[in-house]
């Protein structure tokens, strides 16, 4: 379940993935808008591998 936490390394990483203006939205060019869209995905995220391991009793944190 830690892989989860993988996932806002991996998807902000590679910079030219995600180095164009478009599609903008609300006026934001996309550079922006992903970054801050990953800002909320890795806090669910993280919330998720949270509650996971709350539930297993946190044996393996």
């Amino acid at each position: 379940m830690w892989v989860l936490l993988l996932l806002p390394f991996v998807g902000l990483l590679y910079v030219p993935f995600y180095n164009h203006a478009q599609p903008a939205l609300f006026g934001f060019p996309f550079f922006y808008w992903y970054q801050l869209a990953w800002v909320f995905v890795t806090a669910l995220l993280t919330w998720l591998v949270y509650r996971y391991y709350k539930a297993r009793g946190g044996e393996d944190a």
